[in-house]
């Protein structure tokens, strides 16, 4: 089986001195590899496409085969990395707590330990503005709100 290890060092190794980042590496037990990246930026088809090749080209096919995915982490994969947190710094946001209770609002802060989210609720025609502070040890999951 592949090391999930060898694949994120490799990844790693490829991404260094650019403004991307791996936020998840999976490697299954039938060597199905699934890399997730993010930028602070912007992630384009031919990072993915790269990163592809980079990958395929340090391993050997004919001593162990594996199936190879690498994706930008979407609009629709919740935050993971207090780096991704950082970038989107702005956008409406829902959180989801360990208590399965919910928090929406924007983002407004965050550094390495917690961040912070200001949601508006109006009660009666009475508008309240709440700053909530977060550890990320403190959550289940984060993800952006999507408007159409």
């Amino acid at each position: 089986m592949i090391s999930e290890q060898l694949i994120k060092d490799l990844t790693n190794t490829h991404l260094e001195g650019t403004d991307r980042f791996a936020v998840s590496v999976a490697v299954r037990s039938d060597n199905r590899i699934r890399i997730f990246i993010d930028s602070d930026t912007h992630v384009l088809i031919e990072h993915c496409i790269e990163l592809s090749k980079f990958i395929e080209s340090q391993l050997d096919r004919e001593s162990e085969d594996f199936e190879l995915n690498v994706s930008s982490s979407g609009l629709d994969q919740p935050y993971k990395l207090s780096r991704q947190y950082i970038k989107n710094i702005g956008r409406e946001v829902s959180v989801l707590l360990k208590d399965n209770s919910k928090i929406e609002g924007t983002l407004t802060a965050a550094d390495d330990k917690e961040f912070s989210v200001n949601a508006v609720t109006k009660i009666k025609k009475v508008i309240t503005e709440t700053t909530h502070k977060f550890l990320y040890s403190d959550i289940k999951e984060t993800k952006e709100i999507i408007k159409i």
